[in-house]
């Protein structure tokens, strides 16, 4: 689990596995992910926080929840998401070791 300063009210994070989803007890905010090659890769497609509640670190609950899954549940992570490609992993580099390597399949 996540630790650190999780501000006035930390945010709870639920895992919606029937729609693929890691989202926040209201819902209003959640990580979107497929599965892949069998169920062994969780390809994360979108990550959508309403305008009301950003600033407040959801989108990096959401994605370290996703991260944490993959990892116990050993998933590779594919970062269609361009936040987690372009933010969440660049600010989380400890995260890398969970992301898919094209470098385990042969490149054509």
């Amino acid at each position: 689990m996540a630790t650190g300063s999780g501000g006035p009210a930390a945010a709870k994070i639920v895992w919606n596995e029937r729609q693929k989803r890691f989202e926040t007890e209201d819902k209003q905010a959640y990580l979107q992910y497929e599965l892949r090659n069998g169920g062994k890769l969780m390809d994360i497609v979108h990550t959508f926080v309403p305008s009301s509640k950003r600033g407040l670190g959801l989108a990096s609950h959401l994605a370290v929840a996703a991260f944490n899954h993959a990892q116990s549940n050993s998933l590779s992570v594919i970062p269609t998401c361009s936040y987690i490609s372009e933010t969440f992993v660049p600010r989380n580099p400890s995260w890398k070791s969970v992301l898919y390597s094209e470098d385990l399949k042969s490149s054509i």
